[in-house]
């Protein structure tokens, strides 16, 4: 087992590695030193020959509650994703660079990891947290599991990583937004988003067995399989698609910055919190409904 700040990395088996977001405390709100681990787990589970499969997972109540707010935007390393420019620039344009990198782009990089990626989701995962779970190719969904992208009360489009349509087709994709209402498990399944639903109790065991299951294939063959997914998605023009939703998040950033001061709108906040439902949230690192 190997354990970061924010990350571990788990090898419950031979040919699956698990990684675990480990800020419980937090709700896996996601700053970009989280986010940065976990890029640098899933790149060291990648060239290891040994590890046939990624697991994703997470540690407390809830798979993540996104993006945290008050983490800053510094980078914890070099860019890995996008070639450095703008970052220092401040203002409109260097969160631009830095929403292109650390969330764009890390996004992009690890929806093609060449070895099948299965995420286990529990509790609630609002809005960054997707950004987590809809790069990996398989999601198993615990059955009280719940998910949203609240976040157009922030004056943005939606979650930066933008497969809304995909996910959850475009009916549905602009309902969820228009309206930042929860879907439970069975809903997402029947979008199409999550694979399978399971008791809570039994999320991890048969995550792993499917994961068995999938590591018993020759890998080079699975590396095709997901290449070729892959392709077909970008036939479609998804990832045209992702960078002009990228430019028009961006754009929700710009408008709010030049009316507020900052870059969502100060309302947003109290909307989120109040629409969220269940037990109350670590908001003091700004995760669960401060999350763009």
């Amino acid at each position: 087992m190997q354990t970061g700040r924010f990350i571990r990395r788990e090898n419950p088996e031979n040919g699956i590695a698990r990684i675990v977001l480990a800020r419980p405390e937090a709700r896996n709100a996601q700053s970009p030193d989280l986010l940065y681990e976990l890029d640098a787990a899933f790149t060291s589970a990648a060239a290891d020959d040994s590890v046939r499969v990624i697991v994703l997972a997470a540690d407390g109540p809830d798979f993540s509650s996104g993006h945290d707010l008050k983490a800053g935007t510094a980078l914890p390393c070099p860019p890995v994703a996008t070639i450095a420019a703008g970052l220092e620039s401040g203002g409109a344009e260097g969160h631009y660079a830095f929403e292109c990198e650390t969330y764009l782009g890390l996004c992009k990089r690890w929806r093609d990891i060449p070895k099948p990626t299965i995420a286990q989701a529990h509790g609630r995962t609002i809005a960054g947290g997707l950004m987590l779970l809809w790069p990996m190719d398989i999601i198993v969904a615990a059955s009280t599991a719940t998910f949203s992208d609240p976040v157009t009360a922030f004056g943005v489009n939606g979650v930066e990583y933008f497969t809304h349509v995909w996910e959850l087709g475009a009916r549905r994709a602009k309902e969820i937004l228009f309206t930042g209402r929860t879907m439970t498990a069975h809903e997402a399944q029947t979008a199409g988003m999550v694979n399978h639903i399971v008791d809570l109790d039994e999320l991890e065991s048969f995550t792993l067995d499917l994961a068995r299951r999938i590591a018993a294939r020759p890998p080079f063959g699975l590396r095709l399989a997901k290449e070729s997914v892959n392709r077909c998605l970008d036939a479609q023009g998804q990832s045209v698609a992702l960078d002009s939703a990228m430019g028009l998040h961006n754009l929700g950033h710009a408008a709010a910055l030049a009316r507020h001061g900052q870059i969502v709108e100060p309302t947003g906040i109290d909307v989120i919190l109040r629409e969220a439902k269940g037990a109350p949230l670590n908001t003091a690192t700004a995760g669960v409904g401060t999350d763009d």
